[in-house]
């Protein structure tokens, strides 16, 4: 197995984990390069639904290293849940790894998370309230704390002369919030410190070189989508990280030169969670036969995911600024019982009539464009058993094939269930 980045090719939500999942078996160290526990990533295996935030999918599989890198930002008391949940099922946690350049969230962040988006008025971007933009926020403005801080009482005392004069300036004038004494803070890191102990891992460096020495296989997971980048995404309705595959390396602290491939994860239709433009959102009965069938709703927040039809304009933008070299699709199966299925190939600007083939990066005109679709002719059958391509309907291969055409980039992986063995890998 090469190395390969797996990454969300739309809002988030794609079903990255069980692709990751599925390569995890043939990797010998998977990464958790971005973002933070505002991921929901499940995987079912042997009848059992694990749903992942922070750590790798890949710890599921006994004798794999797990490493959730720089890139990171990590709440600990959603790291200590997260970890007694998989001690419960016996999981084996002795591959897990965490770096100490990884930035933690601390309480102000997700408390000025949670006001922020309580109070937008305009603008509200809809976040998960996790803490993650202001964690990142804190992280470019130099003053946020890392995991390694927690194990040099020096360091961390003077790191907090600087950060919380600053903060609690801002916690009181700016948001109405309470502060934190110092004392009150080096206990709160004294506690974190014991949490993250059995895990963090001083010598990465070391470890990546050993792995790269050995030519072992790295597998690198990304969290949301391409749709959701801070540079490329629908901004201001975006994360707070770099999910495209170039993320994975200063996430991560391998080069470029470590990466082979990168897969993109889509569904055969598109969802999104939050606010933010949707061009072929569908607000009708088929949004909602979509919905419960694909069973649209979030891990994390548990909210009613947005759904519409496969987008291939947006999805062309991410194989090209993701670095796709090949595209996982799932879901395909939730199309089952349906006549026809919708691919929006170009937008069309309703006061101008003005077509628009590639991606418009200027969100503020979203909300003038309407999609141009072409219509395939569904399959009428149950495919949820099928494992092999040439077994799919005539029908589901066209749909495929002529996706394939569009986006000008292969599909590899075709997911028909949300088990491990309901996959076809297409050549």
């Amino acid at each position: 197995m090469a190395n390969k980045v797996v990454i969300g090719a739309q809002w988030g939500d794609e079903g990255k984990a069980k692709i990751t999942d599925l390569l995890a078996q043939d990797a010998d160290l998977i990464i958790r390069y971005q973002g933070g526990c505002n991921a929901g990533h499940t995987v079912v295996a042997n009848g059992k639904t694990f749903k992942f935030h922070l750590i790798p999918s890949g710890i599921l599989y006994k004798g794999k290293t797990c490493l959730i890198g720089n890139g990171t930002v990590v709440l600990p008391e959603y790291f200590e849940q997260e970890i007694e949940g998989l001690k419960k099922e016996n999981i084996d946690l002795s591959g897990l790894k965490v770096s100490p350049l990884a930035t933690i969230t601390m309480p102000w962040h997700t408390e000025v998370d949670g006001y922020s988006e309580d109070k937008a008025q305009k603008g509200k971007i809809g976040t998960t309230k996790k803490g993650i933009g202001p964690t990142y926020t804190d992280k470019m403005a130099r003053i946020a704390l890392k995991i390694g801080d927690l194990y040099s009482k020096e360091a961390l005392e003077e790191k907090l002369d600087v950060i919380l004069p600053l903060k609690n300036k801002q916690l009181e004038k700016v948001y109405g919030l309470k502060t934190y004494s110092k004392e009150e803070v080096l206990a709160l890191c004294e506690k974190y410190a014991k949490i993250f102990e059995p895990y963090v891992c001083f010598e990465w460096q070391e470890l990546l070189q050993k792995f790269k020495k050995e030519g072992k296989k790295v597998l690198f997971e990304g969290a949301q989508g391409v749709m959701l980048d801070v540079d490329f995404g629908t901004y201001p309705f975006v994360t707070s990280s770099n999910p495209i595959g170039g993320g994975a390396c200063t996430g991560s602290g391998y080069g470029p030169k470590m990466i082979d491939e990168v897969i993109g994860v889509a569904k055969a239709y598109v969802t999104r969670v939050g606010e933010g433009p949707f061009v072929t959102e569908l607000t009708d009965e088929i949004g909602d036969t979509i919905r419960e069938v694909g069973h649209e709703f979030g891990v994390t927040t548990g909210r009613p995911r947005r759904c519409g039809w496969f987008d291939a304009v947006t999805m062309k933008y991410a194989c090209l600024v993701g670095g796709l070299t090949s595209i996982a699709l799932t879901k395909i199966d939730v199309f089952d019982k349906f006549d026809e299925i919708k691919v929006c190939t170009a937008y069309k600007d309703k006061r101008s009539g003005k077509i628009y083939n590639s991606y418009p990066t200027d969100v503020y005109i979203h909300k003038y464009l309407e999609p141009v679709y072409e219509t395939h002719s569904g399959w009428g059958q149950d495919i949820t058993g099928i494992r092999k391509y040439e077994d799919l309907p005539e029908n589901a291969r066209k749909y495929l094939e002529r996706l394939e055409e569009i986006l000008d980039t292969p599909i590899s992986i075709v997911s028909v269930g949300p088990d491990r063995e309901q996959t076809i890998f297409k050549g």
